[in-house]
């Protein structure tokens, strides 16, 4: 646990108990606060009461009497599409409100770091897609090195649930828009922006408000490095931006398609190879192809992304490639769960937009393409360029028919359920075939989140690789 600095003795507001806000109200005892915490849901009230808190209804009128600032859950609304009740009275008292990132940035480094050889780092990672990916990347490439890392953020642990950092140790953070639009603190040695797409717009009151979160981390943070991902505009203006000229090396752009060679440092991915160029010359070269962790455009981008960041540290190009292959990728995100007869069956239940749908139908040749759920705005119109390595889709969950509306003349199936579409796929697949699960929807209408459809479609393909003596 990380100790809160800077509150001993003041009464500090904590609102949502999951995870990250236990951890805060853990992390903010230790500091010497009074804290007063609250949830919505009984259940999650109870489980605060089992660890020792006493939880405070903020709801009343005289909760915030004495109170220096409200810490709040990522998952809570402060601005758009209205502020939570609790948050927009202390916004009306002038309480500052704030998260546990921004407690995190101002307590992380202490008088012991005087007697380390090798300060420690902190690389936050934000973007559209790609953000966890890339955090467990860089996670996985500074451990095979031999340096102490670790991960948290919007993956893994809370952050103040870390430990105390440890001489010449790396802390990756996954940093979503909703923890970088609130923090009062935010200043990483390296900041990583992957990618931009719509996602969240209701929460940020649009696409320039959700640029706008993600931004912040670079604006507001300062870092000493920035590598960002210059393939949609965005990028190109952020780069512009944290840059004196082309010639500036803390600024390292990537891409996933498109040469960077007049740049002062550049990374970018083409037809399966990752280069690197530092001022006007190439440095390093990298064949991804055969990397199975890492199928695709996108993962490629992801690549990039993490080999940029990691060459902050220092990290020689050939020990960044070692940790690459052994890099097996991260649980429902292009993870292959089983194979049988040539045909690979690929959980990507993460592709919870049409992004990143799009960037999963695009990573292999031949789809059985299981899709659906709570579909977003639009459906999965924009998902008709790439629909060409698509055999069948079969159709699943609350938006099932909505999206065979949309799929032109793609051959497709409504399965309603996952149990039926694995069945039917899984039967009508041939060798050198994929059976892809990317839903481009959310879970809600069916499973509590993506990680539960997942395992549920892993579940499956085993069951049935088993039935079938694969």
């Amino acid at each position: 646990m990380i100790p809160v600095q800077g509150v001993q003795g003041q009464r500090i507001a904590v609102l949502g108990l999951g995870r990250s806000g236990l951890a805060t109200a853990r992390a903010l005892l230790a500091g010497g606060a009074e804290v007063l915490a609250w949830d919505d849901s009984p259940e999650s009230r109870a489980k605060a009461e089992g660890e020792g808190l006493t939880p405070v209804d903020l709801t009343r009128h005289s909760a915030f009497d004495g109170v220096a600032a409200l810490i709040v859950s990522p998952g809570i609304p402060h601005l758009y599409p209205e502020p939570n009740a609790i948050i927009a009275r202390a916004l009306d008292l002038g309480v500052p409100v704030d998260n546990d990132i921004g407690l995190f940035f101002r307590s992380f480094a202490t008088q012991d770091w005087d007697g380390f050889d090798q300060m420690p780092k902190v690389i936050c990672v934000t973007g559209s897609n790609g953000k966890s990916t890339t955090t467990a990347l860089i996670h996985h490439i500074v451990t095979e090195v031999g340096r102490p890392a670790h991960m948290a953020g919007n993956i893994g642990r809370g952050v103040l649930d870390l430990d105390p950092a440890e001489d010449g140790a790396v802390v990756v953070l996954e940093l979503s828009s909703y923890q970088t639009e609130l923090a009062r603190a935010l200043t990483p040695d390296v900041a990583v922006f992957t990618n931009l797409s719509p996602d969240h717009l209701d929460r940020h009151g649009g696409m320039g408000g959700y640029f706008a979160a993600k931004r912040r981390l670079f604006t507001q943070g300062g870092p000493d490095r920035c590598v960002i991902g210059v393939d949609e505009v965005e990028g190109r203006f952020l780069a512009n931006q944290m840059g004196t000229g082309a010639a500036d090396d803390r600024v390292i752009r990537i891409s996933s398609g498109t040469k960077l060679e007049g740049f002062g440092w550049s990374v970018y991915a083409r037809k399966g190879f990752l280069s690197e160029w530092r001022k006007g010359r190439q440095v390093a070269s990298i064949d991804l192809r055969g990397i199975a962790g890492l199928p695709g455009g996108h993962n490629h981008q992801n690549a990039c992304a993490a080999y940029a960041a990691a060459r902050t540290l220092g990290l020689s190009p050939r020990d960044i490639e070692a940790a690459l292959h052994s890099f097996a990728g991260l649980p429902h995100r292009s993870q292959v769960v089983g194979e049988r007869n040539g045909v690979r069956f690929v959980n990507d239940s993460k592709a919870t937009n049409v992004d990143s749908a799009a960037k999963a139908l695009q990573a292999f040749p031949r789809i059985r393409w299981i899709a659906g759920g709570m579909g977003k705005d639009g459906g999965i119109a924009a998902l008709s360029p790439h629909l060409g390595a698509v055999t069948k889709a079969y159709l699943i969950g609350h938006s099932a028919r909505d999206f065979a509306l949309q799929l032109g003349a793609t051959p497709h199936e409504i399965c309603e359920t996952l149990d039926v579409a694995v069945a039917r796929a899984a039967e009508e697949a041939e060798a050198g075939e994929v059976v892809l699960l990317a839903p481009a929807a959310a879970s809600f209408d069916q499973y509590p989140n993506f990680e539960k459809r997942g395992e549920h479609f892993t579940r499956l393909v085993s069951e049935r690789l088993v039935a079938d003596g694969a």
